[in-house]
């Protein structure tokens, strides 16, 4: 191991590269410092990473509790230091900024550009993908409009983002101006750094709450400390800190579907961890919104509940490959639940090809995962939806 990264540890953080007299060459941020930091000695890059990394003599760093704090911690100390190596151009158009409008109902907003007049604004951002996917997970935790000052409380029923969870009702004129300041109070805590500051705030209102006997208010105030604490931020963690040539620990979830020309459809989840089947993580689903035969709507169906637990519960561990059964057209409507959920896992399908008896690959399989080991687990998913179908259909016909 090169003698910069032996003291990094695998956290969360911000790590910075120095060059000659400490001069702050380059800001990064990581899921897992260590592998991350590695990833510079270890691999080949472009030419402008590999001067960068010819000019690096010291590596620091800083722990956070998330990759989502890595990411606002980075944004503060580049606008603080400007790294040469962070600014790939001098023009401010080049970032991506969060900024929070001056109105009386504030809007969150991903913006480029100059700072516009009255407004606060967090950043600069390199990553647009990153940025997107911490909003993402941070409004489901602290919901917001984005309904321009005319159309507040004009809505006559809730707008698909309130539907879901992610606008408290701005558009209806459901939320009080005050709860709804509140959410941004909170919110803009988070992107100032101050979690600290943060969860005691909630800790109290949830307390002063639960004395004045509103209980619904103290339990969603409960909700928010339990997601701040559960923060599931696979979304914002890069290729290289998802080691995948190791198989220890490495979660694979296989997905499938059963049904009889649309009746008494399931879908099954099953899981391997480290190469092992993990039974006591499957899952199985019934389809709701679903009577048609129609394969491709119900895998929509069950991964947008799959992934909508994870993100509003904290629950069920992310992995690191989706499996489907299936060919393109599974494979796409899975990454469309999965792009839209704020997340970037990889999917690959298993077809059965034209003359059904070949197992066709749809999509890359990350490296140290073996095909052997994907058939196997899309047969397990299958032999697991068929049993659950098996047990509906008997549910059904005998009454219960």
């Amino acid at each position: 191991m090169n003698k910069l990264v032996q003291s990094v540890p695998e956290t969360p953080g911000v790590y910075l590269f120095k060059g000659a007299k400490g001069k702050l060459l380059y800001v990064g941020k990581a899921g897992n410092l260590r592998r991350r930091v590695s990833s510079y000695f270890n691999k080949s890059h472009s030419d402008k990473t590999e001067k960068l990394v010819k000019e690096i003599k010291r590596v620091d760093y800083v722990k956070t509790p998330t990759a989502i704090e890595a990411l606002i911690l980075e944004a503060e100390l580049i606008k603080k230091f400007e790294p040469p190596y962070n600014f790939k151009e001098k023009d401010d158009k080049s970032f991506l900024y969060i900024e929070i409008t001056n109105e009386e109902y504030p809007r969150v907003l991903l913006v480029r550009g100059k700072e516009r007049p009255g407004g606060e604004r967090f950043g600069p951002f390199t990553s647009a993908s990153d940025v997107r996917s911490a909003l993402n997970i941070l409004r489901k935790i602290f919901p917001y409009g984005t309904h321009e000052a005319d159309k507040i409380g004009l809505y006559k029923r809730l707008c698909f983002n309130a539907q879901i969870g992610l606008c408290p009702g701005s558009c209806t004129g459901t939320i009080g101006k005050r709860e709804y300041r509140r959410n941004i109070r909170n919110l803009r805590l988070f992107l100032q750094g101050k979690r600290d500051r943060l969860v005691k705030n909630l800790e109290r209102d949830m307390q002063m709450a639960a004395r004045a006997l509103y209980f619904e208010e103290a339990g969603r105030l409960k909700r928010q400390l339990f997601a701040l604490g559960h923060i599931q931020d696979v979304a914002l963690i890069s290729r290289d800190d998802i080691d995948t040539t190791s198989k220890r620990g490495v979660r694979i979830e296989g997905y499938d579907i059963s049904n009889i020309s649309g009746t008494s459809p399931v879908g099954a989840m099953v899981v391997s961890v480290g190469g092992r089947l993990a039974k006591d993580e499957y899952r199985k689903f019934k389809i709701r919104t679903i009577s048609q035969s129609d394969d491709v709507g119900m895998l929509e169906e069950m991964l947008s509940r799959r992934f909508l637990h994870t993100l509003s519960t904290g629950g069920w561990p992310l992995p690191v490959l989706v499996l489907v059964d299936g060919g393109k057209g599974q494979v796409n409507v899975a990454r469309s639940v999965i792009a839209e959920a704020g997340l970037r896992i990889p999917v690959v399908g298993i077809a059965k090809g034209p003359t059904r008896k070949k197992n066709e690959f749809v999509g890359k399989i990350p490296g140290g995962i073996k095909e052997a080991e994907l058939i196997l687990l899309r047969d397990e998913a299958h032999r697991f939806a068929i049993k659950y179908h098996k047990e509906v259909r008997s549910r059904t016909f005998i009454g219960k």
